[in-house]
């Protein structure tokens, strides 16, 4: 039975996604994505940095916890403008809605 000691799996994620990004499909796929990790990074590092705690957001703009880990975890349903707002008032931020011009791509 010594031999069924936990044996841990080495795999390399960013390896991984570097490799598959080769695929144009995935790519663009992949891309897509990016607003929405890009909202679920500024959510994430605005409570850190605010020291609060997702229990403590959420009493603050007066939601349950779990509603606030299902924004931060960019569930299927989109944010509305008004419960960023008051997400960012909690965490001590201003919430900044801004369009950029689209980047011309290499493939272009």
């Amino acid at each position: 039975m010594k031999d069924l000691n936990y044996q841990p799996v080495r795999y390399d994620v960013e390896a991984a996604i570097r490799k598959d990004l080769e695929d144009e499909e995935f790519r663009k796929e992949y891309e897509a994505l990016e607003p929405k990790y890009a909202l679920i990074r500024e959510l994430l590092s605005a409570r850190k940095q605010s020291g609060m705690t997702q229990e403590a957001v959420a009493n603050k703009i007066g939601t349950t916890k779990s509603a606030i880990s299902r924004l931060e975890a960019g569930s299927k349903h989109a944010p509305s403008i008004t419960t960023l707002r008051k997400y960012a008032e909690a965490v001590g931020c201003d919430l900044v809605i801004r369009l950029e011009p689209k980047r011309k791509s290499a493939d272009a």
